[in-house]
C-alpha cells in the first residue's frame, strides 16, 4: 500500500480536455527562463489544473510531486522529489534511497546530494512541486533552497501552493523567481464562458454572465458552481467569491440534488485523503464504490484522479473541507469517530502504519494512537522522520505522553539517540518519577526493564550503577522481546566498563545476532565495531575488518547517516581503511565520523567518549594531530559532565599521554559540533539573525561561529565555505 501511495503522489495527473486553458500564463513562466516558479493562490484558483497542463504540453522531462500532510519531515519531502525525479537521470536514481536523515544531516547530506543529482541531470527537465504549502517548515524550507540553488540552466522548478514561499521572498531579489498569483488566475469572461460551455450550462447573455464574474471575482471554482447552478436550473448570480457561501452553496445546489445514498458515499468518503474502491468500500461498509467513483468522476464533482488507471482518486480539497464539516453536522461526531476508527484499521492491514496514526488521531481514539506512536517511534526514527513523531506527540498532548509508560520511555530513548540533551534529561525525569505501582502488576516487569536500560545508557550514577542497571534489563527483558538486542549492548558496555572483556565480547556477539533477526541496524552499528575493537587488539585486522563492514554496510543499508549512533562504527572503520593502505577511503569515513559525533553528547557518555577516542587515533593514523587534540578536549568535556565512566577514564589518560608525545605540528583543528551544526545553513541565503533562529543561538554566536568555519577552512565567503566543505567531504557525501 505505500508504495501505491507514493506511487499516487508523483504521478502526472490527467488534464480534462474541456476547461479553462492557461497556456498563455504557462508560455510566459515558460520563456521567463527563471529557474523557479512560483504559483501562489488560495484553493480553488486552479494550481494543480495548471500545472497539470503545463506538464501535458512540455517538450522537456517532466517530474511531479504531489505533498501531503505525512510530508512535513524533510527527508519525507527530499524523497518524495527524487522518487518523481527518479527517471531523469541513473544518478538521481541511485541516490534515492539515501535521502534520509536527522537535523542537520538532511540539509548538510541529502539536500546537497539530491541538488548535485539535479544539477547533473543529462537532459533538460521541468519538475512539478504541488501542495507545497504542507512543508512549510524551517527545516522543509531550508532543505528545499538548496535544491533550487542547483537547478541547471534550460531546467524549471514549478512550485505550487495556498501561501507563497519564504523562498520566493529570496528568489525574486535576484531575479531568479517568475511568480503567478491570484491576479493572474482569476478569470474574465471569456474564461467564464469556457467553464459554462465546458459544464454544460447553456447559453448565457453577456451582461448577464459579466455580473456573475463580478460577483464571483474571477474566482474559478465559484464559477463553476455558478455553472453546475446554471446547469440545474438555479440561479447562478446566488454564488459570489466570497468564501463563506460555498459551503451553504454546495450543500443547497449541488450535494442535495444528488440521491441521499450519494450524499451519504461524499460525507463518508471525506475521511479519507486518498481514495480507492477498496479503501472506500472496507471504510464505508459497502460493495459497489468503484461505481459511485465512476459517477462521481463523470458528473465533475470535484474528484481528481491520481493515477493513469483511474484507480486513486482525491477530493478537490475546497469540497473536501465542507464534506467533512457535512458530516459530522449530518451524522454526527460518533459518525465521524467510527469512519476515521475503520480507516485506521484498513490502513494498518495494509501496512501503512503512519497513515492509520493519522486517522486515529483524528478519531480522538488517544489510547490506541499512542499504543501506535509507541510503537512506531523507533522505526520512524531510523527512518529521519522525527518531525512526523513530535507532530503526533504534539496532538496527543503532554497529559497523555506522561500517562502512558511506553511513550514517556520512547521520548527519552529519542532524546538520548539524538543526542539532545535538554530532551533527554527532560523525559529521564518524567521517566524517574513515574510510579511504578500505578501500573498493572503484569506491566511492571516490561516498565522497570525500560527504566534500567535508560538508567545503564545515561551512566549518570557511575559505572557499577550501570552494570546493575544492565544487569537486571538482561534478566528481565524476555528473547522475545524487540529491546533484547539494545539490552544485550548495554550489557556488553556495562562490563567493557568494569573491565570484564570476556563477558563484554560475548554479549556483543550475542547483541549482533539477535539485531540482525530483529532488524534492529542501531544495535549492530554500536555492537560490531565494539568486536572489531576486540580484534584490533588482537592484531586481527581481517577479523576487524569484516566486522566494521558489517556496520558500514548496516549504516548504509539502514541509511543512517549522520545518527550520532553510527559515529564509534565509522571511526573504528577509518581505522581499518588507514591500516590496510586506503587513505583515500579512511578519509572519507573520518569527515563521516565527525559529522556523526555532533549528537555524541553527555546522554550516552561511554559511547561518545569511546567513539571520539577512535577518531583520535584515526586523525593520528593520517598525521593530523591538531584534530586529535581538539578531540581530546571535547572528552574532556564529556568527562566533566560525566566523571565515572569506569576503566574508560583510565583509557583516555593512556591516549592522552600518547598523544603528549607526539610533535605539536600537523593537521588543522577540526570544526566544532556546533560549527558543524551550522554548516549547512551557509548553502540558504538566510541572514545571520535567520540562522540564530533557527538554531536557538544568539546573533553574535552565529558570527562568531561562522568566522571560526571560515578560518578552519581557510575561506573567507560562504559559496567558498561551502565548495571546501563539499570537498573534504563535510556536506554532500
Amino acid at each position: 500500500m505505500l508504495t501505491t501511495l507514493l506511487g499516487s503522489k508523483i504521478q502526472v495527473p490527467t488534464v480534462r480536455e474541456a476547461g479553462v486553458s492557461r497556456g498563455t500564463l504557462i508560455e510566459r513562466a515558460r520563456a521567463s527562463g527563471a529557474r523557479v516558479v512560483s504559483v501562489a493562490a488560495p484553493a480553488g484558483y486552479g494550481k494543480s489544473t495548471l500545472l497539470a497542463e503545463w506538464a501535458a504540453t512540455e517538450r522537456r522531462h517532466v517530474a511531479w510531486a504531489s505533498l501531503d500532510r505525512t510530508d512535513v519531515d524533510p527527508a519525507a519531502l527530499l524523497s518524495v522529489i527524487a522518487a518523481a525525479s527518479a527517471a531523469l537521470s541513473p544518478t538521481i536514481a541511485s541516490v534515492a534511497d539515501d535521502l534520509r536523515g536527522i537535523g542537520t544531516a538532511a540539509l548538510g547530506r541529502s539536500a546537497p546530494l539530491l541538488a548535485g543529482a539535479l544539477a547533473a541531470a543529462p537532459e533538460d527537465f521541468v519538475l512539478f512541486v504541488d501542495d507545497l504549502h504542507w512543508a512549510e517548515s524551517d527545516e522543509c524550507q531550508d532543505a528545499l533552497e538548496i535544491l533550487l540553488a542547483r537547478v541547471p540552466p534550460g531546467s524549471q522548478v514549478v512550485i505550487a501552493g495556498r501561501r507563497e514561499s519564504a523562498l520566493v521572498c529570496r528568489l525574486r531579489a535576484v531575479g531568479d523567481a517568475w511568480e503567478i498569483g491570484v491576479d493572474d488566475l482569476s478569470l474574465g469572461q471569456d474564461g467564464a464562458r469556457a467553464i459554462f460551455d465546458s459544464a454544460g450550462a447553456g447559453h448565457i447573455a453577456d451582461e448577464r454572465l459579466g455580473a456573475i464574474v463580478e460577483h464571483c471575482e474571477g474566482w474559478p471554482t465559484g464559477l463553476f458552481l455558478c455553472a453546475l447552478v446554471a446547469r440545474s436550473g438555479g440561479d447562478p448570480t446566488a454564488v459570489t467569491g466570497d468564501d463563506r457561501f460555498v459551503a451553504d452553496y454546495l450543500y443547497r445546489e449541488c450535494v442535495s440534488r444528488l440521491p441521499a445514498d450519494m450524499q451519504a458515499f461524499l460525507r463518508r468518503s471525506s475521511v479519507l485523503e486518498q481514495l480507492s474502491a477498496a479503501s472506500c468500500n472496507a471504510v464505508l461498509g459497502i460493495e459497489d464504490s468503484r461505481a459511485r467513483l465512476a459517477e462521481i468522476e463523470a458528473a465533475n464533482l470535484f474528484l481528481i484522479g491520481l493515477d493513469r488507471h483511474r484507480g486513486w482518486f482525491r477530493f478537490h480539497p475546497l469540497f473536501r473541507e465542507f464534506l467533512i464539516t457535512e458530516l459530522e453536522r449530518a451524522e454526527g461526531a460518533a459518525a465521524v469517530v467510527g469512519l476515521h476508527t475503520r480507516a485506521a484499521d484498513w490502513h494498518e492491514r495494509g501496512g501503512a502504519s503512519a497513515e492509520a496514526v493519522e486517522h486515529l488521531l483524528q478519531a480522538g481514539e488517544v489510547e490506541r494512537a499512542a499504543e501506535r506512536v509507541a510503537e512506531l517511534s523507533l522505526p520512524m526514527y531510523q527512518l529521519g522522520k522525527v518531525s512526523t513523531v513530535k507532530r503526533w506527540l504534539a496532538e496527543l498532548g503532554d497529559d497523555v505522553v506522561r500517562s502512558y509508560p511506553p511513550l514517556i520511555v520512547m521520548m527519552t530513548w529519542s532524546g538520548i539517540l539524538l543526542g539532545d540533551v535538554p530532551v533527554g534529561e527532560r523525559w529521564s525525569g518524567v521517566l524517574e518519577a513515574f510510579d511504578i505501582g500505578t501500573l498493572p502488576a503484569h506491566e511492571r516487569p516490561a516498565f522497570a526493564s525500560a527504566r534500567s536500560m535508560i538508567r545503564a545508557a545515561l551512566c549518570i550514577n557511575g559505572a557499577e550503577q550501570v552494570l546493575a542497571e544492565a544487569a537486571f534489563a538482561i534478566e528481565y527483558e524476555p528473547e522475545t522481546s524487540p529491546w533484547r538486542d539494545q539490552a544485550l549492548h548495554l550489557w556488553g558496555s556495562a562490563c567493557l566498563l568494569v573491565d570484564e572483556r570476556a563477558k563484554a565480547e560475548a554479549a556483543f556477539e550475542e547483541a549482533v545476532d539477535v539485531a540482525i533477526a530483529a532488524g534492529n541496524a542501531d544495535t549492530v552499528i554500536l555492537s560490531a565495531p565494539e568486536l572489531a575493537l576486540f580484534a584490533i587488539d588482537e592484531r586481527n585486522w581481517g577479523a576487524a575488518r569484516d566486522h566494521v563492514h558489517r556496520a558500514v554496510a548496516a549504516i548504509d543499508a539502514s541509511h543512517m547517516e549522520g545518527y550520532p549512533t553510527t559515529a564509534l562504527a565509522l571511526a573504528v572503520a577509518s581505522r581499518v581503511a588507514v591500516h590496510d593502505g586506503d587513505r583515500e577511503r579512511g578519509l572519507r569515513l573520518i569527515a563521516r565520523a565527525m559529522r556523526a559525533r555532533i549528537g555524541c553528547t553527555s546522554l550516552l557518555p561511554y559511547v561518545s567518549v569511546r567513539a571520539r577516542m577512535q577518531l583520535i587515533l584515526a586523525h593520528l593514523a593520517v598525521d593530523d594531530r591538531a584534530a586529535a587534540r581538539h578531540l581530546m578536549r571535547e572528552i574532556d568535556e564529556l568527562l566533566r559532565r560525566r566523571p565515572d565512566v569506569g576503566v574508560v577514564s583510565a583509557q583516555v589518560e593512556k591516549l592522552r599521554s600518547s598523544l603528549a608525545a607526539e610533535p605539536a605540528a600537523g593537521g588543522s583543528v577540526p570544526l566544532t559540533p556546533a560549527e558543524l551544526r551550522l554548516l549547512p545553513y551557509l548553502q540558504t541565503h538566510l541572514t545571520i539573525a535567520e540562522i540564530g533562529r533557527r538554531l536557538f543561538i544568539s546573533r553574535n554566536t552565529v558570527s562568531s561561529e561562522v568566522g571560526s568555519i571560515y578560518r578552519k577552512l581557510g575561506v573567507t565567503t560562504r559559496g567558498a565555505a561551502v565548495d571546501r566543505a563539499n570537498e573534504v567531504g563535510l556536506l554532500g557525501r
